[in-house]
């Protein structure tokens, strides 16, 4: 008997009715459900995708892990605590970094500037090499005369690597002492540099703002301490887990610091981008509710046409329960159509953009990328389908239990 309501159902899906709009709005129906399933998962492909692809570029010029104070600038990082470090099972880095504003000029220009010192460890903690279009990267600890700019930065400084000369001069407030309003420039510390490389991240924050120099000449700029540092910048192994490298390494810092990993970086940017998916995932949610009305009126048309067809069931026994199963099973046949095959039509457009980039932007060449980035999630999947089978459900539910039972208790 489990198996009658569903048979049943199933005929009365395909068999020809004597209103052929009942047909058409059943197709309408299914054709609905499968547009917005596809839809949907289109939608959320991209989303991966450009998360995933912006979290590349940021990877370039950011460590898996960062250890950073809890309050303040800087915290104290000596030898035996970064050694500790470096012996963690899974690390296969460390680096130390030391940032802070400072004032750059080159010939008559000037722009304020993230200027970060680090040591001969950050290429290795970094893909930074992997991002010097312009020069070298030949930045570390007592490497004080070199310095690397990101390019936006470089731009608006006017330096060329290739015709450019000058040295990149350095100034930032003295931490300590009083100001001479006298001689202003005295309660400056300045230092110049030679550029020897220009980094593109693809990201405004960094291209514009950023200039890496060498620890030391960081420390004796901003006058800070041997050991004070702003950040441990930590590479882990890729066989590694990073969550717990993550864990080891909070177990052995003091309380003072925290460990950050790539999203905790950049956790507001990561966080927008979840609420601009979550957003339109409830849009096109709400556009597949509204398509799901269309099982409501054809399930009502169809209980209509099949009302001789209650009273011949109930004569022969039927109870109302099977009738309801009956009918609950053709509106479920409609959205469960509609959700399959829009799985498997957006699923494999997903897959084709993935491996082949169909859809291209428009003057490619001035993107970093040719084609838009997609990124199939099987949670994606796995959500549409129940979110879809979920308003199916309902909206069989409502006609069939109210329409059925007014005819099922009118037949003699």
């Amino acid at each position: 008997m489990q198996s009658l309501p569903f048979l049943i159902a199933h005929r009365y899906l395909f068999a020809k009715k004597s209103q052929n709009i009942i047909n058409i709005i059943s197709v309408i129906s299914a054709l609905g459900i499968m547009v917005g399933t596809a839809a949907l998962i289109i939608v959320l492909s991209v989303f991966n995708g450009l998360n995933n692809f912006v979290g590349s570029l940021f990877g370039s010029f950011d460590p898996d892990l960062k250890i950073v104070p809890v309050e303040g600038k800087t915290f104290d990082a000596d030898s035996a605590y970064v050694a500790q470090l470096e012996d963690i099972e899974g690390v296969a880095a460390v680096s130390a970094v030391l940032a802070d504003n400072a004032l750059l000029r080159y010939g008559e220009k000037q722009m304020p500037a993230m200027v970060m010192g680090v040591d001969d460890q950050y290429s290795r903690v970094t893909d930074i090499d992997s991002i010097i279009y312009n020069g070298t990267f030949n930045v570390g600890l007592w490497k004080v005369n070199n310095c690397a700019l990101g390019a936006i930065l470089a731009n608006q400084l006017g330096i060329n690597l290739q015709y450019s000369s000058d040295k990149l001069i350095l100034y930032s407030p003295k931490r300590t002492g009083n100001i001479n309003m006298a001689m202003p420039e005295q309660s400056f510390v300045q230092q110049s540099a030679n550029v020897t490389g220009i980094f593109a991240v693809q990201q405004i924050d960094y291209d514009s703002n950023y200039a890496i120099v060498g620890l030391q000449q960081a420390k004796d700029l901003f006058c800070y301490t041997a050991d004070e540092v702003s950040a441990l910048c930590v590479r882990v192994e890729p066989s590694a887990n990073a969550d717990r490298v993550k864990a080891l390494i909070a177990a052995a810092s003091p309380e003072t610091v925290c460990v950050k990993d790539k999203w905790e970086q950049h956790e507001s940017f990561f966080k927008m981008m979840e609420v601009e998916k979550l957003m339109a995932f409830l849009i096109l949610a709400f556009i597949i509710v509204i398509a799901a009305f269309n099982i409501i009126g054809s399930l009502s048309m169809l209980i209509f046409e099949k009302k001789e067809s209650i009273f011949i069931l109930k004569s022969m026994g039927a109870s109302k329960s099977l009738v309801t199963r009956v009918f609950l099973f053709e509106g479920w046949l409609v959205s469960i159509g509609g959700v399959l095959i829009g799985l498997v039509i957006g699923a494999v457009l997903v897959l084709l953009q993935q491996h082949y980039g169909f859809i291209s932007f428009a003057d490619a060449e001035n993107y970093i990328i040719d084609a838009y980035p997609v990124d199939l999630q099987m949670s994606d999947v796995l959500l549409t389908f129940v979110t879809v089978v979920i308003v199916g459900i309902l909206a069989a539910w409502y006609p069939v239990k109210s329409i059925v039972g007014k005819y099922y208790s009118s037949a003699e």
